[in-house]
Order: C-alpha cells, then structure tokens, then sequence
C-alpha cells in the first residue's frame, strides 16, 4: 500500500515519492510552508517537521529565566561540584591526595629551626668562599669599656691638632691709641694708627745672638707664655725671622724673649 503525502494526504507512488522529515512527499508537494517555492533535498531546512527556504526558515528565540533565590542555589551548587571536580582531577594528575597541614607549635618549632640551620649553612659558605673563618664578638662589658676608651683618646687627639692648626684672628686693638673724635686735625700718618693682621704663630725657638734690631709699631699684649708684650716705640734686639707673621727678639724694656708679630714693628 502506498504511503500517503505529507501534504495532500493522497498516495504517493514510488515513482514521485520524496523521503524526508519522517515523511513521504509528492515531488510537487514538497515546498516551502510560506512561500510555496518547490525545494529539494539539498535546499530545504526543516523545522518542526515541516519544510521552510532559507529566506522564511522561523529563528529561535531566547526566553528569559528570572534569577530567582532556586535559581541562584542551583547555580552555586553546579559551581561547588565544578571546583570539586576540577580539584579532584587535580589530585589525580599529581600521583597524591590533597592534604592540609595544620600550623601547630611543633611544626613552628620545626620550621624556625630548618630556618637557623640554613642561615648557619650559608654563613659557613659564605667565609669558606672568602678563605677565612667566621666568627662572633660577643659585646661584652670589657669590649664596651676598651670602645668607650679609645673614643675618647681620639677625641683627645682630635681637639689638639685643631688647637695646633687654629689661627688665631682675635687681635687686641693697638695700646696707646690716641683719639681723635672731635678733633679737627687729622693723623699725619693714618697707616700707624691701622690695626694689623695677626698671622698662625709658630712654636718658640731661641734664633742665635747678633739679629736685626726693631722698633714697636703699636702695643701688643703676650696670648701665651712664650710671646712678647710690646709697647709703643719699645725697641727689640736680636730679631730673627721666623716665618712671614712672626719673628724671635728681646724686648729692651722688659727683657723678655719670644715670638712677636712682624707686622706690629718695624726695622731701625
């Protein structure tokens, strides 16, 4: 018995017969449900068992689920079993099971003391690299003491060669200075009444007998034990040059020998 269409519901003959969508379709009959254009085997698209063209084949729409508490549940339990599963793939793969070690105080005491022991190690490779052993100083009271000591002996050394290399720019003013203020006449000679610059002074040593003999400037009052204290017009004998700011004589007046500026007398 024959088939009957899909279409026309009438038999169908081998002759005519199309195959397709779970049915039997007359050669004529088998178009599209829209536009009736006849199609083929390779140019039909089925949708529902019923033959569309290309051009009116029905496009699905998406439905919009409302995100609902079930619905939110239900999507972190599918997240849940997906990290499960991933984690347990990933166990396999490494050839072990998955363990937690907890972090009790055993295994902190185990820990600090790998830890010390590294440190030793790679100190101990250290100076083995550098040729040399390794070795702690203890800060003890008497390291302490021997520190404190030698920091003030180079305080001490410190403090002299500064003393020794000062110079010294406080010069008294000259001594019997006359003044002036109020007077109408001026100094016939106005560099006699300048103040000099006093120079380092070097240290004390007696020059022989039989120097140059000079003649005070201005007055000059002795900084320390080996200098001379000079008056105006004082007349010093036995003057030897010691460097550019200084010179070695003997105050006639006084009698004493020492250092004197060169810039507060003047040759005779």
């Amino acid at each position: 018995m024959n088939p009957p269409c899909g279409r026309c519901n009438k038999p169908v003959y081998p002759t005519e017969k199309i195959n397709c969508l779970d049915k039997y379709w007359h050669k004529g009959c088998f178009s599209c449900e829209v536009c009736k254009m006849a199609l083929s085997m390779t140019t039909y698209k089925g949708f529902e068992k019923k033959p569309y063209c290309s051009m009116h084949y029905p496009k699905t729409s998406f439905t919009i689920v409302t995100d609902t508490p079930e619905n939110l549940r239900l999507k972190q339990q599918s997240m849940l079993n997906s990290q499960a599963l991933y984690k347990e793939d990933f166990e396999k793969s490494k050839g072990k099971g998955f363990s937690v070690v907890a972090d009790t105080p055993e295994m902190q005491r185990v820990k600090k003391t790998q830890d010390q022991i590294s440190n030793a190690l790679y100190k101990e490779d250290f100076e083995k690299s550098k040729g040399k052993g390794f070795s702690v100083v203890a800060d003890t009271p008497e390291m302490q003491r021997l520190k404190k000591t030698q920091d003030q002996i180079s305080n001490i050394k410190y403090h002299e060669e500064f003393e020794k290399s000062r110079i010294r720019s406080d010069a008294p003013p000259p001594e019997n200075r006359r003044d002036y203020e109020g007077n109408e006449e001026q100094p016939s000679n106005p560099e006699r009444f300048s103040q000099p610059v006093r120079q380092m002074r070097p240290a004390a040593v007696a020059p022989p007998s039989g120097g140059k003999r000079y003649q005070a400037m201005y007055g000059y009052a002795a900084a320390d034990a080996d200098e001379v204290s000079l008056q105006e017009g004082d007349l010093i004998l036995d003057v030897e040059q010691i460097d550019e700011g200084w010179m070695f004589g003997c105050n006639q007046r006084t009698g004493q020998r020492g250092l004197l500026p060169a810039n507060y007398v003047r040759p005779v």
